[in-house]
This record gives C-alpha cells, structure tokens and sequence, in this order.
C-alpha cells in the first residue's frame, strides 16, 4: 500500500510556502491593495483580471470562474497532480524531506508526472555530461559554427545523446528508472526487440515548462546517415503537450513580466542567439505553429489586461514565414496588447543575423517592428496586381477586413487612407469596402450564433440540463493521500464539482451588508490584528444576513486559537460544504485599505463597527424594556439600567481604543 504522508509535514511544507511565489510562477501578479494581489486567471480565458492571491491567509480565488483553493490545489489544478505528487512537487521546491507513515516508506510513483519529470532531469545531466566527450565533437563543432561557445551551451543546457541504441536507457535503469517509466517519458521508443533510445547521435535541447521543470526535448540532427527528421521532439506525454509550450519562457518569463514585451521567434538557436544579443524576452514554439494556448499562457505571463504590452513575431520573408505571419494575425485579437511583426533583412533569422553581423543586428531587428495590421495588408496587396482595375478592387475586398478588425479605434482612420494610398484608390472607396467587411461580419456572426441556439436545442439531455455539472478538467483526489485543505467546492465521485453555495458578489449592496462583509474580510484576513477581544465581540453580535452568519458562527467556533497557519482551514471545516467558498472568497478578496500601514487600524475600526453597531441595537432594546417595564417591578428596573450603563462603558471603551 503506498504511504501516507506524514500530516505535520504537509502542514510543515505550506507554511514554509509563500503562495504568491508559487502561483508567480504561472502567473503574472500585481498589486490589488493591501495584503491582495491580482493577475489573469490561468484556469479560464479572460480579458482583465479576476483571479486574486491572499498570500497571507494562503489562498487564491478568481472571482470570474470561481476556481480556488490553497497552494497544494493550485499545483494540483495547474499541473494536473494528485495531491500527493502536489506536496511532493512543493516539498522538493524549498528542499524540505517528506515523512511517510504506515511503515512503507515512499510510495510507488511508477508511471506517474513525477517519476517522468525526474525521468528527465536525470536524461538532461546525462546529455549534458555527453557533450564534453570525444564522440560529442561534431555536436560541439555545430554550436560553434553558429557562434555558441561552452558558457552559452552551459545557460541553456544544451546537451547532446549518443549514437548509440541503449546507453541513455542502460544509465538510467542504473538509476532506478524503470523501461516503462522512461517510455512514459518519452526517452525510449519501442521496436521489435525491445525499448531502444529515441533519440540517437543528436544535439540535444531540454524543452522546460514556465517553473523550470525538464518536461522534453528538441533533438537536432548532426549525422548524415540520421534518416529522421531534423528536428525530433518528445512525443505528447503525461507533462509534454507541445501546443501548451514555449521554448525558453522558464529563462525570459521573468523579463517579460517586467517589460510586457515579448518576442516570438521561429527556433531553439534564435532565442539562444536573441538572449545572448540582449533580446532576453525571446521565446519559440517546439515543433508546432502558434496557437491559441500559447496566447493564454503568454496573456498570464505578461499580465495582457491593459494593452500597453507588445508582442513582437520575426518571420522570414519566404512564403512558409509569410503563410505562419498569416495564421498568427488570425489569433491576434487574442492579446490585449499591441501585435508587430520584425522581418529580418536577407531572409537571416535572429541566428544567423548574429552570426553574419553581430548582435546589435539582432537588437536592431527587433527595432525596426511594424504594427501587425500593416504587414498583413502589405502582404495581402502582393498578390495582386495593382495596375489593373480588377486587381485594386479584388485586393480592397481581401484587405478591407484587416482595417475592420482593427482593436484601436483611433488607429483606424489612418489605416482607413494608408489603404487607399497602397492601392491607389480614393478614401471614399475604401470607406465602402470596410462598412460591408462590417456588415458581412455582423451578418456571419448573426448566421453563426444563430447555428449555435439550434445545436444547444437538439443537444440530448446529458449534454445540456441532465447532464452532471462535474469539470472533468478538475483533477480527482489521490486515495492514497486525502487533502487536509477544502478549498469548499464539493466533490462528486472524485470530481469536483460547481458549488452551489452564496458568493461574495451575491450579497446585498446595502450598507449594512457590507459592513458585515467587511467586518468579516478582516476578521478572517488580519485575525491577530483585530485581537480576541474584539474576535470574541464579534462571535456575538448580531449578523443580519445569513449567509454571513453562518461564517461568523464558525469564527466563534475557533476563538480559542486566534489565526495561524490553519485559521481558513478550521472556519472552512466548520460550516457547511456550501458555504465553503465563501469562506474562500471573503479570505481572498481585496481590503479597501491600500496603506500597508494602516491595515491594523483599518481592521480593527471595521470590526469596531460592527460591535458598536451591535451594542447601539442591545442598548435600544434594553431601553425598550425599561420602557415597558411595570414601576412596581423596581428589581427588574435596576438589573435592566446595569446593563444598559455596561453596555455604555463597553462603547466608550470601544471608541477612546480606536481614538
């Protein structure tokens, strides 16, 4: 039976984390008030940011899909482990040491993301240990003729496989890697006699995921005698999906981050030879054309909410490079930020560039940018012929949509003359060309949504109303290995599902209301700010929308250990499963106090609020009582004046503290 992991160890492991360094990885993140950090939600497509960090409670939620959870889940959702692996992968993180119970000690990972991903960091020391032997001469005579020395080949750990059908399988069997592991990963291919080495007599390029991790391989061939193909990557594995991958983001995602600028180029030797030229946001797809789920991922990276980023494509000027520029504009409406294409002079790629002229070409490559819709439309107009009447006309109707699809409104009009100056017809012919590109495309749109309705009508009922609202995307737990945390959104036969539960967005806008949510935010976000005292008040007073209540219940609930590392975890496990997320959302959501500070003083006031709040509606209904109490009654009259002169030197104490 595999082995459990020894509970104070996982507490250990996620107290030692900073969720925000963790979820930066995947995500680029920026402020959002005090204590509160936000950026594009990696579980769904999005156009501003909804997706909010609470690194001081450990929690993140996006208030757009609703996906949330502590750190253990977001590794868990973004790499698709079982929680075990997710401890294990975050445990090897900050090299902390996993205990194991029940007397099995580690348990079996045959087969699984982790024993692949270790698979490979084991074949990238071999191929870079390979590179430095004499059989690995012709390997090294590659990179130096493309201006690549040791240091260059070291920062990129370029290593390269022997020509040989089973070294690579044999040292890693000396390893403890078993046949079928190494298949899994993608190492060995397997033949009439047996597993063999896939990749054979070739320079060697580790393909890393956003965090660093060895997930494949790009193999470029040296060997005239290679049948295969010139490059061969890692096949599609349990951590290598090439569509979801981009070369060199693990080395440029910090800079792209910071400059909101990205440059995609076309190889492994171009973003080498742009990092080393200075262009240090450089990166390239492995073995596939860019697509939308290479948009997504550099949308994160970037934080690509505001438009002021630049992604910048190189293209060769030949009919494959114009064909890929073609199919990269289809997608550009994807970035919020503005698309330029860098075409290089003399058909030279970013390698070559350096190669024949020096780095600051490659710079000035990337200088020299135009605007995506202007290389599109030059592109278009070359396949017609201008000097005729029905060239002009065919190439206004090809690129009168290139102008529609223009994000910038103001970008527009120019664009609207610069056609009709490249073509050679007046303004007004153009301004007629692009109202009917716009009234074709509303007309598409209309025809299209229109198939849509009538598809979801004659759907099947499992598909639509009866079918279960379970997210098979959503990894399933690991039995072997329950989580200790509920990020409070139910589960169904392993599955999570929706929930169903209240949401912050869902609560009334009154004031009263958002005091208690406030009050609540703060309580569950600064609780050794507010203090017992306070916590204590608030467990008693009066919560007039339900939803609310019931998590104040649960605060009381834990007032005997005020915060600490566990604090969401035992509100979470003390209301019902439905009100799980809401307990997540208050935790995460943003405070309105923006001075770091002053987040003390702000907490403590909210909560004072609500308490005065609360003994001003006891003090009321004492006075009521005393109103209505009988003047034969005089004992009762007393005890009921006590309260009330309590309950006003409990208020005054209340207000000289937030003086």
């Amino acid at each position: 039976m595999a082995g459990r992991i020894r509970q104070a160890d996982v507490e250990e492991v996620k107290a030692r984390l900073n969720i925000a360094d963790v979820v930066g990885d995947y995500v680029s993140l920026k402020s959002a008030g005090v204590g509160s950090l936000k950026g594009l939600c990696p579980f769904h497509d999005e156009r501003s940011p909804s997706f909010h960090v609470r690194p001081q409670v450990g929690y993140f939620h996006c208030f757009g899909c609703g996906e949330s959870g502590d750190v253990y889940t977001f590794v868990q959702k973004m790499d698709h482990l079982s929680f075990t692996e997710s401890i294990e992968r975050l445990a090897a993180r900050i090299g902390f040491e996993l205990h194991y119970e029940e007397g099995s000690g580690k348990p079996n990972e045959s087969g699984n993301r982790s024993r692949i991903l270790a698979a490979n960091a084991a074949a990238s020391e071999f191929f870079c240990a390979q590179l430095g032997t004499p059989g690995a001469k012709i390997g090294r005579d590659f990179l130096g003729e493309r201006g690549f020395d040791r240091d260059a080949a070291a920062r990129f750990g370029i290593g390269y496989a022997p020509k040989s059908w089973n070294e690579l399988r044999d040292h890693l069997v000396a390893k403890g890697f078993s046949r079928e592991e190494q298949i899994l990963a993608g190492l060995l291919s397997e033949g009439e006699k047996g597993a063999y080495d896939r990749f054979r007599g070739r320079l060697m390029w580790p393909i890393r995921d956003v965090t660093g991790q060895t997930i494949g391989f790009g193999a470029r061939k040296l060997f005239e005698d290679d049948k295969g193909p010139k490059y061969l990557n890692t096949p599609e594995t349990l951590v290598y999906h090439k569509a979801q991958v981009l070369y060199g983001l693990d080395l440029a995602k910090r800079d792209i981050a910071k400059e909101r600028r990205v440059v995609v180029v076309e190889g492994y030797t171009d973003v080498m030879a742009s990092h080393l030229s200075g262009i240090t946001t450089a990166v390239a797809t492995c073995g596939t054309s860019f697509g939308v789920e290479h948009i997504k991922l550099l949308r994160r990276v970037m934080g690509d909410d505001s438009g002021l980023g630049e992604v910048i494509f190189t293209f060769d000027p030949d009919p494959a490079g114009q064909k890929a520029a073609m199919r990269a504009f289809t997608e550009e409406q994807r970035f919020s930020a503005q698309t330029f294409v860098a075409v290089p002079p003399e058909g030279l790629d970013p390698c070559d560039l350096r190669l024949t002229h020096g780095e600051q070409a490659v710079r000035d490559l990337i200088a020299s940018k135009q605007p995506m819709f202007e290389f599109v439309v030059r592109q278009i107009l070359k396949n017609y012929n201008l000097d005729t009447v029905e060239g002009r006309i065919a190439a206004l109707r090809e690129a009168a949509p290139v102008v529609v699809d223009i994000r910038d409104v103001a970008l527009k009009p120019g664009y609207t003359r610069e056609l009709a100056r490249l073509i050679g017809v007046d303004v007004g012919e153009v301004h007629s060309a692009v109202a009917a590109a716009v009234k074709n495309t509303k007309a598409a749109a209309i025809a299209a949504k229109a198939k849509a309705d009538r598809s979801a009508h004659t759907a099947p009922l499992a598909a639509s109303g009866g079918a279960s609202r379970a997210n098979p995307e959503r990894p399933a737990m690991n039995d072997s290995q329950d989580s200790p945390i509920d990020d409070g959104t139910p589960y169904d036969n392993g599955v999570r599902s929706e929930s169903i539960g209240p949401r912050v967005f869902d609560l009334n806008a009154d004031p009263s209301t958002r005091l208690e949510r406030d009050a609540l935010m703060a309580l569950l976000q600064y609780p050794e700010e507010v203090g017992p005292t306070l916590a204590a008040d608030v467990a008693q007073a009066l919560v007039a929308n339900s939803n609310l209540a019931t998590v104040r219940d649960a605060i009381g609930a834990n007032l005997e250990e005020l915060g600490g590392s566990t604090w969401i975890q035992r509100i979470q496990n003390d209301v019902p499963s439905e009100w799980r997320p809401l307990v997540t959302q208050l935790a995460v959501s943003p405070l309105p106090q923006r001075d770091n500070r002053e987040i003390g003083a702000y907490c403590r006031g909210v909560v004072s609020s609500l308490v005065d709040r609360d003994l001003v509606r006891r003090k009321s209904e004492l006075v009521g009582r005393l109103q209505r109490t009988p003047i034969d009654q005089g004992e009762t009259s007393r005890a009921i004046q006590q309260e009330l002169m309590a309950l006003e030197f409990k208020r005054r104490a209340l207000n000289e503290d937030q003086a």
